[in-house]
């Protein structure tokens, strides 16, 4: 019987982490298969992920280009996107599925950091209420979607930065997301290591000239130096 979803992880250099993220996502895989999509990691994180998941692909780095591989060597009809340092609620297989028999053709869950801090817990709302508002999906937030809209919309952009709100602006128009008030669970750390405001401000200076047409490759030139 093919898996319902096919959970694709892109990952770069995790393996220190890689084994903590992926071990409360064996519990799925009655359901689900694993694929982690490696980018050239030289700490040895495929071999990590090798015990823990149902593929390895190994490829050049690049978010869209490592979540497009992913998706190709896909089995299952419904595609989830999830990074490596974000988890899963515990209803996220039936949550997905359910709004798939909906009608829905993709969506994604709200999302909260793993700090009790209240500046993440504003900025969590904040991200929240503007995916809903835009229709537009961040990768925090574990975009899901259907093989036959992914393949519709010609999957991520091959870009260096923003794949995910270019997704989200190509499934827009096949029909407006699912925004489900499930929450996954994603690390604050680089907000804690540059500061949050910092950080917000790069954002919003990022998103806002990706918008009016900069080079994605300029925009992620500046979002990984500051990595």
């Amino acid at each position: 019987m093919p898996p319902q979803i096919s959970i694709i992880i892109p990952v770069v250099n995790e393996a220190a982490q890689l084994a903590g993220s992926l071990q409360p996502l064996q519990a799925l895989r009655d359901c689900c298969q694993l694929i982690v999509a490696d980018g050239g990691s030289d700490d040895g994180s495929p071999a990590v992920a090798a015990a823990w998941v149902d593929k390895v692909l190994h490829g050049p780095r690049g978010r869209a280009k490592q979540m497009n591989a992913g998706a190709f060597e896909a089995d299952a009809d419904i595609l989830l996107f999830l990074h490596a340092d974000t988890r899963l609620p515990a209803d996220a297989v039936i949550s997905i599925v359910d709004a798939v028999v909906q009608g829905y053709r993709w969506g994604r869950f709200d999302v909260r950091f793993d700090s009790s801090r209240p500046v993440f817990k504003l900025i969590a709302f904040m991200m929240n209420w503007r995916s809903r508002l835009t229709g537009i999906a961040t990768g925090d937030q574990a975009l899901f979607v259907t093989r036959r809209a992914f393949a519709a919309a010609g999957g991520f952009p091959d870009i260096a930065l923003m794949e995910d709100i270019g997704l989200s602006a190509r499934l827009k128009k096949l029909g407006w997301p699912c925004c489900l008030h499930a929450k996954v669970v994603t690390s604050a750390r680089r907000w804690q290591r540059y500061g949050v405001l910092n950080t917000v401000l790069l954002m919003w200076r990022l998103r806002l000239a990706y918008f009016f047409g900069a080079d994605p490759n300029r925009l992620a030139a500046q979002y990984y130096r500051k990595s």
